[in-house]
């Protein structure tokens, strides 16, 4: 059993990975800007602003983790001036004082959770958003403390993770779900965005061979289907799927610029790992499908209830629980 930190535990892929690190038997901490703290669902959770440099070195010092899974960031695709700071400060000095930190405290592995948003080449690529360029930079610091340190860091590069739990309305998959389940046509760009989609356990799993895997500190690698998929044939589907005759609206909404168009080259994680994705885009698109319609008829069910011992109005009884589907 191996004693493990995990930041952005609450997230969507931060919550499928504790809950299989727990039932692979480890002892599992998780940070979260959220409000919580105490043992919960197995989970020991610590409240922390991984912006402070001496809060993450104490923290670390007191958990003293054998791996440490570095997954809080700021996810966006905005290209505002606005955001330059912020991205730089929760995804970039956020990465440089957790691997301070590690290095620190003798961590035996770190995985730090890289981005398909990340230019390819180092010397000619212009990173497309402030996001991009935080994570280019962290991929950079990541290579430098193990040249430096002997860091035992990893970087494997996420590409486009779904799958159910992902509630983040600004995500393709889940507005898309959600607008089409309460019978509104969702807004979308063009689609002709061509993306590597990768199924939230294949993600898990992928993150949890590098953890695990000999002799690959340094490495940074793909994580990704290896093939891609336009926007727009994912959201035809997810219409098939639900099959109630909303019709999207693309291009109600404009592309954004600069968009990344890569592929995974999952070489690495087949030769280091025995690693393949193990869910097609269609089986992974129909789970995720059943979980939100799972999910939209408890919340009406428990809204109904509620209503029905007289704590809701009828009126507001269908908005209240496409509120809670999104919160």
């Amino acid at each position: 059993m191996s004693t493990i930190l995990v930041t952005g535990a609450s997230g969507f892929i931060g919550s499928h990975l504790c809950a299989r690190l727990l039932s692979d038997g480890h002892q599992v901490h998780g940070v979260s800007r959220v409000h919580r703290t105490g043992q919960q669902d197995g989970v020991q959770w610590w409240r922390a602003d991984l912006c402070e440099a001496e809060t993450v070195r104490s923290l670390l010092r007191k958990i003293r983790p054998h791996i440490v899974f570095h997954l809080a960031s700021r996810v966006t695709g905005s290209r505002e001036l606005s955001e330059v700071a912020p991205v730089f400060q929760a995804n970039l000095a956020s990465t440089v004082h957790v691997l301070v930190g590690a290095v620190d405290t003798g961590c035996e592995r770190i995985v730090l959770a890289g981005s398909s948003e990340e230019p390819e080449q180092m010397d000619r690529t212009i990173p497309c958003s402030p996001y991009a360029a935080a994570k280019w930079s962290s991929t950079s610091y990541a290579r430098m403390f193990q040249a430096l340190f002997h860091a035992p860091v990893v970087v494997p590069r996420i590409f486009m993770a779904y799958g159910p739990g992902q509630q983040d309305v600004n995500k393709v998959i889940p507005c898309t779900i959600l607008s089409l389940l309460h019978g509104d046509r969702p807004k979308l760009s063009s689609g002709r965005r061509l993306v590597d989609w990768v199924y939230i356990d294949d993600v898990v799993e992928g993150l949890r061979q590098a953890a695990l895997a000999p002799a690959i500190p340094g490495s940074t690698f793909d994580l990704g289907s290896g093939s891609r998929v336009s926007i727009r044939r994912v959201v035809e589907q997810i219409a098939e799927l639900i099959g109630n005759g909303v019709e999207p609206d693309f291009g109600a909404l404009p592309d954004r610029p600069f968009e990344q168009e890569r592929v995974a080259d999952t070489t690495f994680m087949e030769r280091a790992f025995c690693w393949r994705p193990g869910k097609s885009l269609r089986d992974g698109l129909d789970e995720t499908v059943k979980w939100y319609k799972d999910m939209r008829n408890l919340a009406l069910y428990v809204v109904s209830a509620l209503w029905a011992f007289g704590s809701l109005s009828p009126d507001i009884l269908e908005y209240q629980s496409a509120i809670w589907l999104q919160a």
